[in-house]
């Protein structure tokens, strides 16, 4: 009989659970049983006692066996899949499937003989079915029939292979890669928003761009504060209002002489920000545009707009409903400074309401209820737009969303789908190269039990929505569809965290079939620890990889062109380090040390870093695109923006379908968005686009800026095969 220890591991393993794992420099590491209790607790598994883990274990093993139907199948078109039903043995069952046109499918059952099973008392059996080859993709219902009962499950049939990326593999794409709210035009409110995406665009295809890739644009709070990170959103299916454009709303036409001069007077302040390098100040922009919004918003619609408003709340159905009542309650609360409790009907915890307390506040708030649907309806007119003035100007991918790995704890999704989310933990990262002291991320996971029970309906919904006006999306962390690091609540770093695997196949698959359906393509970012077949999967479903110059190697040494993978977005830069002027000036170590991220003394940072730097260099040189010798004063001016151009003419000579180009590095910008690890420590995401010399660059200014257009059109030779002058 197996000790307590004995028995907590082998239930982690039943529920997959990590109990030991690769760290970063190839050492095993044992995961300690208070992280083990604390994460199996976080699944709702009890480990308090032998007694109760030995039920659990028993639980695991006969509770498939109680279900006639398992609560969801997710297989690949024309795979020849099985469903197991169990049914009192002995007895005769049918299963069938109802396809999302009404078309109805038999299933016939196979030869699989399992033996029978006491549970409860009872006998049972196990039945498996063949599903039939020719079921189209898309949501189905399954069911099963025996003599005494019946059961549905949701059916999700998905694409062996996501299509859409075949239609890359003809010749090289390239692409603009921006921080939305970062760049600004003489008609921003103080931030970027969707019309200067629509310009970044169209300015980039006319100099040969595919896409434009940008950070995430999920909702942040519905009133300042907001988070400043566009990676720690309060929904991942709804849009940030923060980025309208006012003046491009069609009742905007409509206000009223003194509503339009209150608006102009809104827009004033946040205007003037504009033209600063001074950090960006998101909440006196977002409240500047929140007062001018509901201006706009009482202003009554044509017919014909009325009806898209309809149509539009109908489409997103019940989640938007929650989600503007939540906004509503969140409002009220902010308004009234006042600590969330059950009395003033604001969310005391991530949980919505009883339903009838649900219909009182839904009538109670009804008009602030609308006004935050309203808004979202507008996101979507705007997003709609960007894409096809993108599509307009040549581009033939579009905009390429991002997908954060995750929730803020306190946010929208953490109230709206606290049922599948899962509570006492937060996502994150082990130690590694990147960060030696291992990241939280202060975001709850998905549940993977509750979710697969609810047919993957939340996850499916967010993807639709990301993709509705996208040519494609890009999944942050994406080896969070396979295993996520777990950081119990109370651990003393992210280090005393562990492993949870998911199902992959069941992630994975659904993100191609609504990708397919949406006609995009999938950029997964598979940087950093991860388990060496993951690639291979992801490839082999259509899901394109992500490649860092950096980060390339094979032996310690740069990784040769050549060898780099073709379904692959490569870069020389990503948002997680300085530009690359920067970069190649050793600012990321500086950083790093002047904030205590370091595990070694700085000088030996900074000589592993220009090492890396100059293996680089010497691969650009080796290829012809760098002088044989190096230049000096290297540091700065055309000898610094040659460089950067010869390292993404190095990007080029790959193979790989999509090349990104970081437009910090066309514009020569040096300061970093993002330092991982940090919070308040550095102010992430809040640096506006600047160039060598520090002043702000506005959108308008991009045609005209020389070292804008040398890189884009480096760039543009490179991949069409042709020799840059004086290369």
């Amino acid at each position: 009989m197996a000790d307590a220890a004995g028995l907590l591991r082998e239930l982690a393993e039943r529920h997959q659970v990590a109990t030991s794992y690769a760290g970063w420099d190839g050492t095993l590491q044992e995961v300690s049983e208070e992280t083990l209790r604390s994460v199996l607790g976080a699944l709702g598994v009890p480990t308090d006692s032998a007694e109760a883990m030995r039920a659990a274990l028993e639980e695991a093993e006969t509770g498939p066996w109680r279900r006639l139907l398992p609560p969801v199948a997710v297989v690949r078109q024309g795979a020849g899949a099985t469903v197991d039903a169990h049914v009192p043995h002995g007895t005769a069952v049918t299963l069938w499937v109802t396809a999302e046109d009404g078309t109805e499918y038999a299933a016939e059952q196979a030869e699989n003989w399992v033996e029978p099973r006491r549970v409860d008392g009872v006998l049972m059996g196990r039945a498996s079915f063949l599903l039939p080859p020719d079921l189209p993709l898309g949501w189905h219902t399954l069911h099963a029939r025996n003599e005494d009962r019946s059961a549905e499950a949701t059916l999700v049939v998905t694409p062996d292979r996501l299509a859409t990326t075949g239609r890359l593999a003809d010749r090289q794409r390239w692409g603009l890669m921006a921080q939305l709210y970062s760049v600004r035009s003489r008609r921003s409110w103080g931030i970027g928003d969707f019309a200067d995406l629509a310009d970044l665009a169209a300015v980039g295809a006319g100099q040969g761009a595919s896409f434009v890739l940008v950070n995430p644009l999920h909702a942040s709070a519905p009133v300042p504060p907001l988070e400043d990170s566009p990676y720690l959103p309060s929904t991942r299916r709804f849009v940030n209002p923060l980025y309208l454009r006012v003046e491009d709303i069609p009742e905007y036409g409509y206000l009223a002489a003194e509503d339009r001069a209150r608006v102009e007077e809104l827009a004033r302040g946040p205007r003037s920000a504009n033209g600063s390098a001074a950090l960006l100040d998101r909440d006196a922009s977002y409240a500047a545009k929140l007062a001018a919004l509901d201006l706009v918003w009482r202003v009554p619609r044509s017919p014909a707009r009325a009806q898209a408003y309809t149509r539009f709340c109908a489409g997103a159905g019940q989640g938007l409903a929650d989600f503007a009542l939540w906004s509503a309650l969140a409002e009220r609360r902010a308004a009234s400074g006042a600590a969330a409790s059950a009395a003033d009907g604001a969310p005391p915890a991530p949980a919505l309401p009883a339903p009838h307390e649900a219909a009182r506040l839904r009538e109670e708030h009804a008009e602030r209820i609308d006004f935050y649907r309203w808004l979202q309806w507008i996101c979507d007119e705007q997003l709609e737009a960007a894409q096809r003035t993108a599509l307009a100007a040549g581009m033939e991918i579009g905009l390429l969303h991002d997908l954060a790995v995750g929730v803020r704890p306190d946010g929208a999704d953490a109230w709206t789908l606290s049922g599948v989310l899962a509570a006492g933990v937060s996502v994150g990262a082990p130690p590694d190269v990147f960060n030696q002291q291992g990241q939280n991320w202060s975001q709850p996971p998905w549940h993977p039990t509750r979710l697969a029970e609810t047919g993957y309906a939340a996850y499916r919904d967010m993807l639709r929505t990301i993709l509705r006006h996208a040519g494609g999306i890009r999944v942050d962390h994406i080896l969070g569809l396979f295993r996520l690091w777990w950081i119990p609540e109370g651990a003393s770093s992210p280090a005393g965290g562990t492993y949870v695997h998911y199902d992959h196949e069941a992630l994975v698959g659904i993100l191609a079939l609504e990708a397919q359906r949406a006609g995009a393509i999938v950029i997964g970012e598979d940087l950093g620890v991860f388990e060496p077949w993951v690639r291979d999967y992801l490839a082999e479903r259509g899901v394109f990889g992500t490649s860092i110059l950096w980060f390339e190697h094979d032996a310690g040494t740069p990784l040769a062109p050549e060898k780099y993978r073709q379904a692959c977005l490569t870069s020389v830069n990503t948002h997680d380090l300085p530009p690359t002027a920067g970069y190649l000036a050793g600012e990321h170590v500086r950083l790093r040390e002047s904030l205590g991220l370091l595990e070694r003394p700085v000088e030996e940072e900074l000589e592993a870093a220009r090492a890396e730097i100059a293996g680089v260099l010497d691969l650009a040189r080796e290829r012809g695109l760098l002088p044989a010798s190096p230049a000096d004063g290297a540091e700065g001016g055309a000898d610094e923006q040659r460089i950067i151009e010869a390292l993404y003419e190095l990007t080029a000579l790959t193979p790989s379908s999509l090349l990104g180009v970081a437009l910090v590095d066309a514009v020569g910008d040096r300061r970093t968005q993002n330092q991982p690890g940090t919070h308040r420590e550095y102010p992430n995401w809040c640096i506006p686009l600047t160039g060598p010399d520090g002043a702000a660059v506005l959108l308008e200014d991009l045609p005209s800026t020389e070292r804008f257009a040398s890189l884009l059109a480096a760039m543009r030779e490179a991949v069409d095969g042709g020799e840059r002058a004086g290369g």
